[in-house]
């Protein structure tokens, strides 16, 4: 049998060599974090809201508002102007929200910024844009010129109207949704709160403990 001196010869003769393999294997641990080793590679596109009714009327919107600017930009002469560029600015604003917001929900970055309340954002743009796509194309087609690009600008206007005021309806109901689940929840947080608060009250031996 070994003595308790051959015991430790032994034990650090294994840790030594533990040691230098360890040093040599060419796979060796790391303390860099994982978030930093990712970078932008946390980045995925969510396909399943793209292929729902949300994702795909908001590239509908896109298209629309895309399609109804670069028609109403390829129109060389006006008279009035207003009218035009009313119609510009307003296709120009959506396109340029819905498009960022199309970006926000597709990638998922809106999940890193919870202090917004995105739903709520989303429908104020898809409300706003259904109302001034209608004022800006009923005051384009009461003054345009019956030229090929101002029909044009009109009939997508009014296209982009028609899925946006859908979009606003279905907004709506997602965020009353998403409301009555926040209400129900911090209601049950309350109730539970209290129901632990009262046994503690009712078990003295508990606040011994405590004490």
């Amino acid at each position: 049998m070994r003595n308790g001196e051959d015991l430790e010869g032994f034990d650090g003769e294994a840790s030594s060599a533990s040691m230098i393999s360890a040093a040599s294997s060419p796979y060796q641990p790391t303390t860099e974090p994982v978030s930093q080793r990712r970078g932008l590679g946390g980045l995925r596109c969510d396909l399943d809201y793209l292929r729902g009714t949300l994702g795909r009327m908001k590239v509908a919107e896109v298209v629309l508002a895309l399609t109804a600017f670069i028609c109403i930009e390829t129109i060389m002469e006006c008279s009035p102007c207003e009218g035009l560029y009313f119609f510009e600015f307003v296709s120009c604003s959506a396109l340029v929200v819905t498009g960022a917001l199309l970006v926000l929900f597709s990638l998922n970055l809106h999940t890193r910024i919870p202090q917004i309340n995105w739903n709520l954002t989303d429908l104020v743009n898809t409300g706003l844009s259904t109302f001034f796509f209608f004022i800006a194309s009923v005051v384009l087609a009461a003054l345009n010129h019956k030229t090929g690009a101002e029909i044009a600008a009109v009939v997508f206007g009014f296209l982009a109207m028609a899925v946006y005021a859908v979009n606003t309806y279905l907004a709506v109901r997602k965020w009353r949704v998403n409301s009555r689940q926040q209400s129900s929840r911090q209601t049950s947080d309350y109730i539970r709160a209290r129901t632990e608060s009262r046994e503690v009250v009712h078990r003295p031996e508990i606040q011994r403990l405590d004490a």
